[in-house]
């Protein structure tokens, strides 16, 4: 018994999750929280914001264009202190940052393609895919990545990941919030499963 209350715990931890943000996901302080989580994980924090995106929107789906506009922006300005931090303060905070998710081992690897010719790809599918993408904009500023170009394939790559779920989201809105609702175990589990996968994708490139 005891066994399965652990295993229980990281579902009835999303689960009051999702319930306390959409009690409030209809309000102005989600918005900002929005920006604020997009800026942090794309430098240091392991939650996307997919997560309140999905639920602001299934609460008003009228502010699917605002909310996934600010949820890119904040992405991009994230990923450009990303990148600030592995150009200019890479051994005093961005390792400490490569260390605790444990992705040192792969570090040579990680900025071996940068310094080729996938670099630039490998930018674009952190950007949409989830991969970490803190690790794609520490990486890309410690080798010294041309800046605009890594600015603009962030803003292309995030944009179109939260553009497309916005636009799921504002056509299947009250659909979608039901069945996630409806089905939430199999939600919770999916959104671990590609969240661990991300981390995965670091660990065995």
């Amino acid at each position: 018994m005891l066994i399965i209350g652990i295993l229980r715990l990281p579902r009835q931890w999303l689960r009051a999750l999702y319930d306390w943000t959409m009690n409030w996901a209809d309000t102005p302080v989600s918005l900002i929280a929005l920006f604020v989580l997009a800026v942090a994980e794309s430098s240091i924090f392991p939650i996307p914001p997919d997560v309140l995106l999905i639920a602001i929107i299934a609460a008003n789906p009228r502010r699917w264009l605002y909310a996934a506009s600010l949820c890119a922006v904040g992405s991009v300005v994230g990923a450009a202190i990303g990148y600030v931090i592995g150009s200019a303060f890479m051994a005093t905070v961005g390792q400490p940052i490569i260390n605790f998710y444990d992705a040192h081992s792969q570090w040579e690897q990680v900025v071996e393609i940068y310094n080729g010719y996938w670099g630039v790809w490998f930018l674009a599918g952190a950007a949409f895919t989830p991969i970490p993408f803190k690790v794609a904009t520490i990486a890309a500023g410690a080798t010294q990545m041309q800046f605009w170009r890594f600015l603009g394939v962030s803003l292309v790559g995030r944009s179109a990941r939260f553009f497309i779920v916005a636009t799921i989201l504002r056509i299947f809105g009250s659909k979608v919030r039901h069945t996630i609702e409806r089905h939430f175990d199999l939600a919770a589990a999916l959104f671990l499963i590609l969240l661990i996968a991300g981390f995965l994708v670091i660990r065995v490139l």
